[in-house]
């Protein structure tokens, strides 16, 4: 079957690739999906990034959900996190988010979530990729007064949200000051007011979303701005956000960057204190660091893995009962309170944390070892997908890296679920030699493998 989801849903580029039609039609087939059983008309609620593409797919999905005859409930500019929230609150069905998340403006995607508030599983995945690539018929049109219909909570969506996390973060900042980039996205709607509730000093950059800025330059994948920011202003920290603000980087006052992993074992310290991490357990993926697991296995912090992407993770902890995991790339969940993860919750305790104990964010990550790491990209030709891993002098390259490298550092290599590309990770001490390391393999794959050859 061809895969209209990749690791967290459909994405491409807005119009060209996720067009207007392929978003109506998603739209159509989710809710066919995630209608209800009973005599309550099925409601769908949407929200959408700062994108300029996203009004217009924004239309097309609540034509899609309207046609066959459920309802569309506009929350207008929202973190996806609130989706996620609303979707409870609000008692709906499930919930589309339009995002391109940490990608560039020409970028978009549609994230559907289940009525419990958490993105969509294998199973209704497919499904809705059945009805969408092969079964469109069966998708059937409603007439008169069974077409659904448009029910507008813009008003309010976002101040529902930030009252949520409030109340989830449960702490007072006063006293502490933070610099916020909301990466010109969802974040530019709500984290002023938020930080700014729970009683810290707050400046905010890059909140001034045009349609085309999202991400530019910005955000949590490109901090540079904001760490420099942070000492200049005398901080105690920063937060990044990307633009769906899932997502939280954080810089200590030094203005040295504090990502995912060494955020969640921070928390994962601080929920075993307090007896809130289930099972003394957090759920983490293959790309978590060396670094954190080291921290862990000394600290008698148990870490479960899942395969890489959020969608994963939450499946784990699902599937085990945990309350905590979280990526690399700063996207944590916290359970008990979202069903995904939340980059300006994650940012309120993660300064919580820093209240209550008294410490400098440097403080509180100082212990957890930081190994360099090296990533590459490859790209290999579609004929070659999934085959690479059978090319004998690519494997035994890696697992001479591999053991070379021993218990000190650890390789990588995995295709992604969406390109041709082959992603290379190594990790250890000595960044020359893992540079090194990470050349060769992805050398030797491009001489077997690439595109064109």
């Amino acid at each position: 079957m061809a895969r209209l989801f990749g690791t967290d849903g459909p994405r491409g580029i807005a119009v060209t690739d996720l067009t207007c039609e392929l978003a109506m039609q998603t739209g159509r087939a989710a809710a066919t999906v995630l209608a209800n059983k009973g005599e309550k008309r099925t409601r769908i609620l949407i929200g959408k990034d700062t994108r300029i593409s996203s009004d217009a797919l924004e239309a097309a999905v609540c034509a899609g959900i309207c046609s066959v005859g459920a309802d569309a409930e506009l929350l207008g500019v929202v973190p996806t996190p609130a989706v996620a929230h609303l979707i409870i609150a609000h008692e709906a069905d499930g919930g589309i988010m339009i995002s391109g998340s940490h990608n560039s403006a020409e970028f978009n995607g549609l994230k559907i979530f289940c009525g419990r508030g958490h993105k969509v599983m294998e199973e209704a995945e497919d499904e809705i990729e059945r009805l969408v690539l092969y079964a469109p018929g069966e998708m059937k049109s409603r007439k008169n007064e069974e077409v659904g219909r448009i029910i507008h909570s813009e008003s309010s969506a976002a101040a529902e949200y930030t009252e949520h996390v409030k109340k989830a973060a449960g702490t007072d900042l006063s006293g502490l000051k933070v610099a916020v980039d909301c990466a010109n996205g969802c974040a530019a709607y709500t984290a002023r007011k938020l930080f700014s509730d729970l009683g810290a000093e707050v400046l905010v950059i890059y909140d001034k979303p045009d349609g085309t800025n999202i991400n530019k330059d910005c955000g949590s994948t490109h901090i540079q701005h904001l760490m420099e920011y942070v000492t200049e202003n005398g901080c105690d920290c920063g937060l990044a956000f990307d633009g769906d603000a899932d997502r939280c980087i954080a810089v200590d006052e030094q203005g040295s960057m504090i990502d995912g992993d060494r955020q969640l074992a921070i928390f994962a310290r601080s929920m075993k204190e307090d007896g809130t991490l289930e099972n003394g357990t957090a759920v983490i993926t293959a790309m978590s660091s060396l670094g954190l697991r080291k921290y862990a296995a000394t600290n008698d912090i148990r870490l479960v893995s899942s395969g890489a992407g959020a969608r994963y993770v939450l499946e784990r902890m699902l599937e085990g009962g945990y309350r905590l995991g979280g990526e690399p790339n700063g996207h944590i969940i916290f359970l008990s309170d979202s069903g995904t993860g939340d980059g300006q919750l994650a940012g309120a305790r993660l300064m919580g944390i820093m209240k209550r104990s008294g410490f400098k964010l440097s403080q509180l990550a100082d212990d957890i070892p930081a190994y360099p790491q090296v990533k590459l990209n490859v790209r290999i030709s579609p004929q070659f997908k999934e085959l690479w891993k059978n090319e004998k002098s690519v494997t035994e390259l890696i697992e001479r890296f591999e053991k070379e490298l021993g218990s000190e550092g650890r390789i990588m290599v995995r295709e992604s679920g969406k390109e041709p590309i082959v992603r290379i990770m190594t990790e250890g001490t000595d960044f020359g030699r893992i540079n090194d390391m990470a050349v060769e393999i992805a050398q030797r794959i491009k001489e077997k493998c690439a595109a064109g050859e």
